[in-house]
């Protein structure tokens, strides 16, 4: 059978870019399958992937099953010697550059959580200086933008991220931000080009670290400065600090055609904020810069189908909040030997009340994503009393399968299970994110972007004034007289206004979820594999 394929990249229009942050444990079954076509045994692929696992790669726009254009790739989990071949860097090293465009997220998450261990702010450490050696390179052998290797300035507040990384307080955070902008400053080739990061707890902190880290991007400055900017910290969370950023951008001439054309987002999910972004870019390419773009990134996608979740549905109604619906996959063995397509099977059983179809889903069946059957076991009779032995096969009339380790699962999934799955995910997340910015452009507004407690005012039509005048002080007046709109506009991260929480909280308030996987990973944390590690003792990773 023949299905269709979905060109989301014909789709995207002038939305603000939503680019799934590709997991390492996805990337390695695209790449390592073109070097070694039994990787994947044939007969594990599912029979209508007609350009096979290529086909789950977006980036290639001839094979994928979703062409989408657009990507980011962290180094925090890359291989970052790029003199050695990494068939399963592939999907990135690899890619027509002509077609596709990938940002790359330097690895501060990863020096923050004490994963990159060395003292960043002693600017003669070898261990800080080999890896940003290696960071530069790879960003200028592989990405099209990427972010400077900043230190965020929670790195104090985390006590492994404090311990490994030498950075005990904001002003060490900022400390060692500068050796590392002035290293890739003085060092980099040009063939990637730079976003400086702008990082910051508080409002205060936001502020200082701005004023100190402007300089990168001002050619009055530098010959080769940055060229555009990544919102993280309290920049990205807040709207109201995001507007006052754009405005001190925009009228320190720090945001200029040609040399600031390019903002991201760090680590958003919301769709709410994938339409607002939406309305800035569209306010600042009418009044200031036709070619200014917002770009946003999650690894929402990768990390649902960890916890054992897939995205149902999307729900976005008028005077709502706009959710991605998603619940507990299928995960049972008497599915492997079900020959029913995956889609028909989870509602007709009752696993979810509906499902919408992706350019995955619809090739798939149920039991190729259910793939280890069950034995039949021996009655209690037969046990004459014996304990019942779940890993021993003798204690089965037929023997179960075993996963490649070996073992007798609970799980029904192998690793390749997973992978199908984010496949899906990512389809029906690039997906949502378009589908709320049509519904959006229709006259169809979600709840947060919309007062109308005295007069009818939209988010749009404020920020389409803050960036129409000409006038600094009535730009910035404008963002601070709607302070109360801003208030109750909940942060990409899931707070509102200044609060903070944590990210299983932020979680749970961008996807309610209908009913829970069997195993939860609490720790929200990325990784090499993408993978919950609640999970790993049923699966067998072999990659």
């Amino acid at each position: 059978m023949t299905f269709d394929r979905d060109n989301l990249t014909a789709k995207q229009k002038d939305y603000a870019i939503f680019l799934p942050a590709l997991s390492g444990f996805y990337a390695t079954y695209v790449g390592k399958q073109r070097h070694d076509s039994n990787f994947v045994p044939q007969s594990r692929i599912p029979a209508d992937f007609e350009n096979g696992i290529e086909g789950l790669n977006w980036l290639n726009p001839d094979q994928a099953y979703f062409p989408y254009k657009w990507a980011l790739y962290s180094a925090g989990h890359a291989d970052l010697d790029i003199n050695r071949d990494s068939p399963k860097e592939d999907m990135i090293r690899n890619r027509d550059r002509s077609t596709s465009f990938v940002v790359g997220d330097s690895g501060g998450f990863q020096i923050g959580k004490g994963v990159w261990e060395a003292d960043w702010k002693d600017i003669n450490c070898p261990r800080a200086q080999r890896k940003r050696e290696q960071v530069l390179s790879w960003m200028d052998a592989y990405m099209d933008r990427g972010m400077v290797l900043d230190i965020p300035a929670w790195t104090c507040d985390y006590p492994p991220g404090r311990q490994a990384s030498g950075v005990n307080s904001y002003a060490d955070a900022v400390t060692s931000t500068y050796i590392n902008n002035d290293y890739f400053m003085r060092n980099r080739n040009g063939n990637c080009k730079f976003l400086n990061v702008l990082q910051g707890q508080t409002h205060a902190q936001s502020d200082d670290w701005y004023d100190r880290m402007k300089k990168y991007c001002d050619p009055r400055q530098y010959e080769t400065p940055f060229e555009g900017w990544a919102m993280g910290g309290q920049n990205k969370c807040d709207v109201h600090l995001t507007l006052r950023r754009l405005v001190a951008l925009k009228f320190d001439g720090l945001l200029e055609r040609g040399q600031h054309d390019w903002l991201h987002v760090l680590g958003t999910s919301k769709l709410e904020w994938a339409c607002l972004m939406t309305d800035i870019q569209r306010a600042i390419r009418q009044h200031h810069n036709e070619n200014f773009t917002i770009s946003f990134d999650c690894a929402s996608p990768f990390l649902a189908t960890a916890n054992g979740q897939v995205y149902m549905r999307t729900e976005v109604e008028d005077r709502r909040k706009w959710v991605y619906r998603m619940m507990a996959s299928a995960d049972d063995k008497k599915y492997a030997v079900d020959q029913r397509r995956y889609g028909d099977a989870v509602v007709a059983d009752g696993i979810f009340e509906d499902f919408t179809e992706s350019p995955v889903s619809r090739r798939l069946k149920i039991s190729d994503v259910c793939i280890y059957k069950d034995g039949i076991r021996k009655t209690d009779q037969e046990l004459q009393g014996e304990k019942f032995n779940f890993q021993n096969p003798d204690h089965y009339h037929v023997v179960p399968d075993l996963n490649k380790i070996g073992k007798i699962g609970r799980t029904s999934w192998d690793s390749f299970s997973y992978a199908l799955q984010m496949g899906h995910n990512v389809w029906s997340h690039i997906n949502a994110v378009q589908e709320a910015n049509r519904r959006y452009d229709s006259g169809i507004v979600p709840r947060m972007l919309v007062r109308e407690k005295f007069d009818r005012i939209t988010f749009r039509q404020v920020v389409d004034e803050i960036f129409s005048t000409s006038d600094r002080v009535r730009a910035e007046a404008l963002v601070d007289e709607h302070s109360k709109f801003w208030m109750d506009i909940p942060g990409s991260n899931g707070t509102t206004g200044k609060k903070t929480i944590n990210s299983i909280t932020a979680y749970q308030s961008l996807f309610e979820e209908v009913g829970a996987p069997a195993e939860t990973c609490v720790d929200f944390r990325r990784d090499d594999s993408g993978i919950d590690e609640g999970k790993l003792d049923d699966l067998e990773m072999s990659i």
